[in-house]
């Protein structure tokens, strides 16, 4: 019998290293540190981890933005790849889908022909890529979408006082959440490796649920193709009331103007 009793140890040695392993993620002892391996910001303040979340974002080349948003009383879902210069992807509202790329300040809109109303052309713009005129109203409606520090400036703001809230993961990456005003102010969760960027924001008042990801991945943005295209001109034809949207403000959720600082 005696024979057998190294073997259960063993076993029973594997299964609680299995455990203590696992309850690591969520900041539980078992006797090891949860903050091996990672970059150290789990032992800084909530203020400081905020900060340095925010100076990461800023210092980043591009970003994927994916979620929902609740801004000027409606909701939206988004899936958005941003750099500096311009960004595409897309923007669904409950009454259509909006296929959005920038490139430099030119804008590009897709949308159905239900969106442009009941003018004569809504027929050959719906399904195209159509160029929006600075000067017309839906460029800045839109362009918000597409501009990645107005965005994250947006999205990222927490209201009230932060705390440091548990170890957890956001996908396969560990990270540390910040909290304010005990979660009513919104929560962030910042990465415990390699640079602490944001990984998700819950918004403020139930205005959202966003990831942030792919932080400095390349990606090709270039116009569309011509016969994809269409130009209408300096102003676009009337859109259907309320087709659109503002990108989120900071803090509540309750929406502002992405063209306005």
């Amino acid at each position: 019998m005696t024979a057998y009793f190294p073997a259960a140890r063993l076993r029973r040695a594997a299964f609680i290293g299995a455990l203590c392993a696992g309850l690591a993620v969520t900041g539980t002892g078992c006797g090891s540190d949860p903050d091996e391996g990672t970059n150290g910001v789990g032992k800084l303040s909530a203020d400081k981890i905020e900060e340095k979340a925010k100076a990461a974002a800023t210092a980043a080349d591009s970003v994927h933005l994916s979620g929902t948003l609740v801004s000027g009383g409606k909701s939206f879902t988004l899936d958005m790849r941003l750099k500096s210069d311009g960004g595409s992807g897309e923007v669904k509202s409950q009454d259509d889908t909006f296929q959005l790329l920038r490139v430099g300040e030119q804008l590009y809109l897709k949308a159905s022909a239900a969106f442009w109303g009941q003018s004569d052309s809504a027929g050959k713009l719906g399904d195209k890529y159509v160029k929006v005129p600075e000067s017309d109203p839906t460029y800045k409606q839109f362009r918000g979408f597409t501009d990645m520090h107005v965005l994250l400036d947006g999205l990222l703001g927490l209201e009230g006082k932060l705390a440091k809230g548990d170890y957890t993961k956001v996908g396969h990456t560990r990270a540390v959440q910040v909290t304010a005003d005990a979660g009513k102010g919104g929560k962030l969760s910042v990465s415990l490796e390699g640079t602490p960027f944001p990984l998700l924001m819950e918004r403020a008042g139930g205005a959202g649920r966003v990831e942030l990801a792919e932080w400095g991945k390349t990606f090709p943005l270039d116009p569309p193709a011509q016969d994809q295209t269409v130009d209408y001109g300096s102003q676009l034809p009337t859109t259907k009331e309320g087709g659109a949207a503002p990108a989120p403000s900071k803090g509540t959720g309750q929406g502002a103007n992405p063209s306005k600082p």
